[in-house]
């Protein structure tokens, strides 16, 4: 089967690349930025929408407060970007918001810093993905018809270019990513031009709407309420922050300067954009409401359920440019391609987060490890499959979605600097250099500052949000959380079961017999090899076993035994219902019963067969038999192979092909270290692909003999 997927793995994701080539993918900081901040960057693109589909709630009259709102998010946009400024410098190694709460809070506060920031990565790139899906849609009805199937092939599409490799992938982004952020500059400067200069009256398609209120003259607390929620849901443009501090690693020298330089990069330009999008939108009288079918009114007349409310950029795009302008219809494409891209930022973030956790035994092994492309393949796949089933079960809304975003990135904020403070604390106890002690009780400072904000924002967002889908992040918190420590217990309980004691224990003790079994069910060359195996293993005892199915067979073996005259003492286990493994595993038992101190050794021979198809043809009698010894103590199973003709044609066509180069010749090394490690009997049958598949297939043991 390896050999089936090798050929469209290579086509998809390239040639493998060896582990000494991993500097070649850190990323310089043009590249790092459209890489890390295409979340917060592209997050624009929605969040001043959020803002005024919340304020909506109240009628037209509330928009006046969305300045207000905007300048509150931009304050703590700033707090945020020079908190995690001072992260990147004191943590450069990559474990980010998850290592800093670890250090200094704990390993409970840790874990749940990692269970916020891998609900949030899924719930990125979901989000991302359904709003590029949703802005596309406005300009290819087609998409909007199918948003959930299209959503699902941005997922796929944007998974494979990640297994392609970071610097790669962030290639690809690139382009995107600042087509986008000039376009939005460019509708900025061309629109405060027309306004300004022009005096240009400049009117989104929506200006002539009416907003329906829901709750008409909202007041006092009931008013205060709805601008905290508002700005919850306007603190979407600070998702993906925090991802930067996890990719530090992922930087060229020097990483922490670089880091912190992108850092302020964005930050700069996402407050720029997010307020510029928010001054037009009022400008141009964008409306927007929750729930436009019922509560936008155009002409006296609700416009209905087939109407199809485009975002706020889009229709600022279409008052500053015009409708189906160049300039317009660049920013639109622009707009989908960088949101479907700001999912990278989750690509990035998840499997460095899981490849860490792993390495602390909280997540499985496999994600510590990189793939071909020296990419934590396994932690891009997790976070893909997780990000799909969220998309089908929420129909790709990505305003069902951002319901349940942001909990977690603050949850992760919080933390995060109330770690750093105690961090500045610790040093501040020992630092005796006046300089030093300034720089440190400044960057305390900050990070105080803000723990307090981002403390006071997810309190808001807890009360505003809860009801609307919060909960759901929590409990996905909570689920990761059991999760892990699950893992970490199963982790720890098996390493101190396996731990080597330091003086004699009964692993050590040499048994008193050894009992060798060779399972037979006719007698052919991988049988002869197998008993000749044995010998040379020289048990104490040693006998042969058949499970006698068919009584014709089992006697024609009799006699072909005895006539060949074989020293080795054929044993028959009747078996009634015709089971083979059954039989087996309870004469092992009988045997390690009658003597516990004895070692059972079960030989199995089996046949290796070269093509992929050739194991549909063959039953998995061997792999199931194997499979339920490894559970029985004191049992030891040798599997001894006999290559057939396919197998050795199989690998002679391997080996020609390492002599080219062929796709994934790098990884496997040389040819000549191939074509020796291919050519050894039982080294070759059992490690090779080959070797695995045809352990599972047909035996010339007793288990998957012609008596099956």
């Amino acid at each position: 089967m390896s050999k089936l997927t090798d050929v469209p793995k290579r086509i998809l994701i390239g040639r493998a690349l060896r582990s000494d080539r991993l500097g070649e993918t850190l990323l310089p900081k043009r590249v790092a930025l459209p890489v890390f901040a295409s979340d917060p960057l592209s997050s624009v693109a929605y969040a001043p929408g959020e803002v005024l589909l919340v304020l909506s709630i109240a009628g037209l009259s509330a928009y006046h407060f969305s300045p207000w709102i905007a300048l509150a998010v931009v304050v703590l946009m700033f707090t945020v970007v020079a908190s995690y400024r001072q992260n990147v410098h004191a943590y450069p190694s990559g474990g980010g918001d998850y290592e800093v709460a670890t250090t200094n809070l704990g390993a409970k506060a840790g874990l749940t810093v990692a269970s916020a920031l891998l609900v949030d990565y899924v719930l990125t790139v979901a989000v991302s993905i359904a709003s590029g899906i949703e802005n596309l849609g406005s300009a290819v009805p087609f998409v909007v018809e199918h948003k959930v199937a299209c959503a699902v092939g941005v997922v796929v599409l944007l998974t494979v270019m990640n297994l392609r490799g970071v610097k790669e992938s962030g290639k690809l982004f690139a382009i995107p990513t600042y087509v986008f952020v000039t376009g939005v500059f460019i509708m900025i400067a061309w629109g405060a031009f027309r306004g300004l200069v022009l005096d240009d009256t400049m009117r989104a398609p929506t200006a002539d709407y009416q907003i329906k209120p829901e709750h008409q003259g909202l007041a006092g607390f009931a008013l205060v309420f709805l601008l905290l929620r508002a700005f919850s849901s306007g603190c979407a443009a600070l998702t993906g922050v925090e991802a930067i501090s996890n990719g530090v690693p992922a930087f060229r020298k020097p990483k922490s300067r670089n880091a912190a330089t992108t850092l302020a990069l964005m930050g700069l330009l996402a407050v720029t954009m997010f307020c510029g999008i928010i001054v037009l939108a009022l400008v141009t009288d964008v409306r927007m409401a929750e729930n436009p079918a019922v509560d936008l009114v155009h002409n006296g007349v609700a416009v209905g359920a087939d109407y199809v409310q485009n975002p706020v950029i889009t229709q600022v795009a279409e008052a500053v440019f015009g409708k189906g302008s160049f300039l317009f219809l660049i920013l639109a494409g622009a707009t989908a391609l960088v949101l479907f891209l700001a999912a990278n930022t989750a690509y990035n973030g998840f499997p460095v987060l899981g490849s860490i956790l792993a390495q602390d035994r909280y997540l499985p092994r496999q994600l510590h490890t990189r793939g071909d492309r020296l990419a934590f393949s396994n932690g891009i796949v997790l976070l893909a499959g997780a990000a799909t089933l969220l998309i089908v079960i929420y129909g790709a809304d990505s305003t069902r979605l951002i319901q349940l975003y942001i909990v977690g990135v603050f949850v992760s904020f919080t933390l995060s600097q109330i770690g750093m403070v105690r961090h500045w604390n610790r040093h501040l106890a020992t630092e005796t250099d006046q300089a030093k002690r300034r720089h440190m009780v400044r960057s305390r400072a900050i990070n105080a500052f803000g723990a307090f904000f981002t403390g006071l924002v997810l309190v808001v967002v807890l009360l505003t949000k809860f009801t609307h889908g919060a909960w759901v992040a929590l409990l996905g918190m909570v689920i990761f959380y059991a999760t892990m420590t699950a893992i970490r217990k199963h982790y720890d309980r098996v390493a101190d079961e396996i731990a080597a004691p330091e003086g004699p224990s009964d692993d050590s003790v040499r048994p008193s017999r050894v009992h060798s079994v060779v399972l037979i069910s006719k007698i052919h060359r991988p049988t002869l090899r197998a008993l000749a195996y044995a010998k040379l293993m020289r048990s104490d005892t040693l006998e042969a076993l058949t499970v006698n199915v068919d009584p014709t067979e089992t006697k024609a073996l009799r006699a072909e035994w005895e006539r060949r005259g074989i020293p080795v003492p054929l044993k028959v286990l009747d078996s009634p219902y015709r089971e083979i493994t059954r039989p087996i595993i309870e004469y092992v038992k009988s045997l390690r019963k009658e003597s516990p101190r004895d070692a059972v050794s079960v030989i199995i021979p089996e046949y290796v067969v070269g093509h992929w198809y050739e194991h549909l043809l063959h039953n998995q009698s061997a792999l199931r038999l194997k499979g339920r010894l490894l559970f029985t103590p004191g049992v030891m199973v040798t599997s001894v192979p006999y290559q057939l003709e396919s197998s050795e044609a199989a690998r002679n066509r391997a080996r020609k092909r390492s002599e080219w180069n062929a796709p994934g010749s790098v990884r496997r090394g040389p040819a000549e270290t191939g074509a020796g490690a291919g050519s050894g009997g039982s080294a070759s049958g059992g490690s090779g692909s080959d070797g695995s598949a045809g352990a599972s297939g047909k035996s010339s043991g007793g288990p998957s003999g012609t008596k099956r």
